[in-house]
């Protein structure tokens, strides 16, 4: 159903005078983000190669929600230009989006670099850097080359090379403009998800090993990639890398001993697999998690542990390999060690740990099953972080709130999550958090996985039933903008029509 946009004005209720906002930093970036898969559409267009949501919609369309693909999604790669009019609209300073690595390397391999996959992102970059607006660029967004994942892809020990090339590719193509890299988003969702489970492509469902294996390989991916770039690319180019990892909070349910450690146990099976092997002082696998899976292994009749070990050699080549911590961060849970238990599949990554995990009722659902506005777990995820890692400097690479597609332009819910997320930053820049930016996920509606086209993340409605997939912007997009201008939350702010406009950038 085509969504008819109705203009109209809203009563304007401002702050009372006398209340002091609290203002972010004056160098402090807003933006927001987008993945090439889930927006660029024109999957085959010139001679970009296969990736693995390609393949595996294709061939198996029941897989996802809808039956639906990323063959058009918001076709960014013919709408570029529209995308940068609504980053003007919001007077962002930034934008956070991926190369798509079989546009870029048709074949997997740097044997064969496509012209018009180079030119495509020479005009986005550029249009984007006419109107002062920063490029931050994801190397790797989970479309990963169907010739690569033919070989093993993360499972494939040869993959840190393929990576490195790849990454280099971007480099020299791209370096003179883009100052802000990412090697990889999520590494979570890639490797438990992908290889270890079956909820992301490319669906490996390899239980015991999989996610062990893909964290492994992927940090070393990282690694080179971010060794390559700073040795051969930054005295140069000037720029910084880091990674992007998602960190939800998990708290420990009581003040109790056993919940406290069951909550560190689930940390580090989502997120510190792949943040203390770049971030901590010793480097590796978080210790508890890998004695605990050595001792589950051998009493499941392995004769090895199921989580490869680091030499000490690849322990001092990834370690210290950032400039920055890229967070994506959407919500929180609370962990018991004996509560909330369920069955999970053994061997796995879940059964290894072992607790359960729980979200109280009054927390307000969003319209995906997993994402609840939980009380400033921005601020208890950041400060953890900071104390863990020898407080690095962080970006939000993500941040977001999903709605249904006959929710109305008026998404008041998102409205009260980002005021909310944003107060959390604000928390923790008090207590010496060093942020220094935060990109909103997302622009714009998109692919959104194996959900399809039912849930909706973007700050602009995007009609695709429409051929030209036409962008209109809810009201969250004008209290962004509000945000970004004022550079202050102003909880009263509403605006004062639904006409977005461009405004000079001083």
């Amino acid at each position: 159903m085509k969504l008819i946009v109705i203009l109209c004005t809203i009563v304007t209720a401002r702050s009372a005078l006398g209340i002091q906002l609290r203002r972010f930093p004056d160098d402090f970036i807003f933006g927001a983000a987008t993945a090439a898969y889930q927006i660029e559409g024109g999957w085959n267009a010139d001679d970009k190669g296969e990736n693995v949501w390609d393949y595996i919609t294709h061939n198996n369309p029941n897989y996802i929600v809808d039956q639906t693909n990323g063959d058009v999604a918001a076709d960014s790669y013919h709408n570029y230009k529209r995308d940068v009019e609504m980053m003007r609209e919001l007077g962002l300073d930034a934008y956070r989006f991926s190369f798509a690595w079989s546009r870029i390397l048709p074949l997997g391999f740097n044997n064969y670099v496509s012209k018009s996959g180079i030119a495509f992102y020479d005009n986005y970059i550029n249009e984007m850097i006419k109107y002062n607006i920063t490029p931050m660029a994801t190397l790797y967004h989970w479309d990963l080359p169907q010739k690569i994942q033919d070989l093993g892809g993360f499972a494939n020990p040869l993959f840190s090379d393929w990576f490195e090339d790849y990454a280099r590719v971007v480099f020299e193509h791209f370096g003179d403009r883009i100052k802000k890299w990412l090697t990889f988003n999520e590494p979570r969702e890639i490797c438990f998800e992908g290889y270890g489970s079956h909820t992301k492509a490319p669906a490996i469902n390899i239980t015991d090993v999989g996610t062990y294996i893909c964290a492994k390989n992927l940090v070393i991916a990282h690694a080179k990639a971010y060794r390559a770039y700073n040795r051969d690319y930054k005295p140069v180019q000037n720029g910084e890398c880091g990674i992007t990892i998602s960190v939800n909070w998990f708290g420990p349910l009581t003040n109790s001993t056993e919940d406290q450690f069951a909550a560190e146990m689930r940390r580090q099976a989502e997120w510190g697999i792949y943040a203390e092997p770049i971030f901590s002082k010793d480097g590796g696998f978080p210790k508890e998690l890998e004695e605990r899976v050595a001792t589950k292994s051998l009493q499941q009749g392995y004769q090895w542990s199921r989580m490869p070990s680091f030499t000490e050699e690849e322990r001092m080549f990834v370690r210290g390999t950032y400039d920055f911590f890229g967070v994506n961060h959407y919500t929180a849970y609370l962990v018991s060690a004996n509560e909330y238990l369920t069955d999970q599949i053994e061997p796995s990554l879940l059964d290894d740990v072992g607790v359960g995990i729980h979200v109280p009722e009054e927390w307000p659902k969003s319209a995906s099953s997993w994402l609840t506005q939980a009380p400033n777990s921005i601020y208890n995820s950041l400060v953890h972080l900071k104390n863990k890692y020898n407080d690095p400097i962080f970006y939000i690479t993500e941040n977001g709130w999903s709605t249904t597609p006959s929710d109305s332009l008026f998404d008041e819910d998102r409205v009260k999550y980002y005021r909310a997320a944003l107060e959390s930053v604000l928390n923790a820049i008090d207590a010496g958090v060093r942020i220094k930016g935060y990109m909103a996920w997302s622009l714009m509606d998109n692919f959104e996985w194996l959900l399809g086209y039912t849930e909706r993340f973007g700050l602009y409605h995007v009609d695709f039933e429409s051929p030209n997939r036409t962008r209109t912007p809810r009201k969250s997009a004008f209290v962004y903008k509000q945000i970004v201008k004022s550079r202050t939350i102003d909880p009263n702010y509403e605006p004062e029509t639904m006409i977005m406009t461009i405004e000079d950038k001083q």
